[in-house]
């Protein structure tokens, strides 16, 4: 029969590769990842405290040992809150650590009662798993794909239950043990739940940091880091579907294309930086004036683009005229003084059958014969 020693230090080895691990996610900044690390490491600190049970002091080997474990438990918890961007911590977890601590000293020196002991510990961790368990469920980012939170949901509900049932198996008496490292199936059974939780909890944050990471990614591809607006690349992506959608549904769809006027000359007079600023606040002022179900995205330099679907020319002329009066007749403070600009939009409604740079194209006349007419104005094709 495998003996518990030897389970508790594979487990220490487990602990330890998953610290490597995690310490190598550590600059990426990632919210969370120094409670994972900070877990592994007060795990590997428990379990040795547990090794030395018999050879030290049961303050070491028994109470700091439990109550070790379960902080570290509670650390994987709280850093999993943090990830998910939930800002109060789990007081009634904490709490929760507390009455253990009383509860082991208790049932160590005041009414020695190894059962006990091991029904409380239990019924914490399998109260922290659970959770867990309804946290990765409950705020999981619905942006984001469902598999690395669900795996880490799945994961820790079956350690729980595994918990739970340790708790009822030793609450009830249906199995008598002295000490944690007795030989017997139903302890190697039990402390084999050792081996598992460490490498599934390991495994399951690493797959979050990673989904956090991908999502890092996809945003640099496809968001423009100056102004928020989409990247061309995906401006032209949802182009391509919100025409193919106006196809199969015989609505209009209508792109307009938007260019800052005499934007060199602002850059110029007020420097690059100034530039920026223009920048940043004409892509917050059209976003946030545009309406729900409308993209809009950055093409490159000062040039903006704005897809209307279920939108004719005309509609998409209205809007997109009051925005350039509103903006006209605005004093932005966010901007150096005395700095104005207007901008000049094209715009042209999707004809039957044609690809998206055709119409692309067209809008893209209108924006030049607006510029010759003097700028600060809207036409279409």
């Amino acid at each position: 029969m495998i003996n518990p020693l030897t389970i508790l230090v594979v487990t220490v080895l487990s602990s330890a590769m998953s610290m490597a691990v995690l310490g190598s996610l550590w600059r990426a900044v990632i919210p969370g990842v120094g409670y994972w690390i900070s877990a592994s490491a007060v795990a590997i600190v428990a379990l040795l405290a547990f090794v030395s049970q018999g050879h030290a002091s049961p303050w070491l080997g028994i109470v700091a040992a439990n109550e070790l474990l379960a902080v570290s438990l509670l650390l994987v918890v709280e850093g999993c809150a943090r990830f998910l961007g939930r800002r109060t911590r789990p007081w009634a977890a904490y709490a929760g650590a507390l009455a253990v601590l009383f509860c082991i000293i208790y049932w160590t020196f005041t009414v020695p009662d190894f059962n006990a002991r091991v029904t409380v510990v239990s019924a914490y961790h399998a109260l922290l798993y659970a959770m867990l368990a309804v946290m990765m469920v409950r705020h999981r980012p619905a942006n984001r794909p469902r598999y690395s939170y669900y795996f880490l949901a799945v994961a820790a509900l079956l350690l729980g239950v595994g918990h739970a049932s340790r708790g009822i198996f030793y609450g009830f008496g249906l199995v008598l043990q002295s000490n944690l490292l007795q030989v017997s199936p139903s302890n190697v059974a039990f402390l084999a739940l050792g081996i598992l939780a460490t490498p599934s909890l390991s495994i399951g944050v690493v797959m979050l940091a990673h989904d956090r990471l991908a999502e890092r990614l996809e945003r640099l591809a496809n968001v423009d880091e100056l102004t928020g607006a989409l990247s061309r690349r995906a401006f032209l992506a949802a182009g391509d579907a919100l025409l193919n959608a106006a196809r199969r549904t015989r609505s209009p769809m209508t792109m307009a294309i938007i260019d800052i006027d005499s934007f060199k000359a602002v850059n110029d007079r007020y420097g690059h930086a100034a530039g920026d600023q223009v920048l940043s606040h004409f892509a917050a002022f059209v976003a946030g004036n545009l309406r729900v179900g409308d993209v809009f995205g950055r093409l490159g330099g000062e040039e903006f683009g704005v897809l209307c679907p279920a939108t004719t020319a005309a509609e998409a002329v209205s809007l997109l005229d009051r925005l350039r009066v509103q903006l006209a007749s605005a004093a932005p403070v966010e901007l150096p003084r005395g700095l104005k600009y207007t901008f000049s939009v094209g715009v042209d409604q999707h004809r039957r059958d044609e690809l998206l740079a055709q119409l692309m194209a067209r809008a893209d006349g209108a924006l030049y014969a607006a510029k010759a007419s003097g700028r600060d104005r809207v036409m279409t094709a």
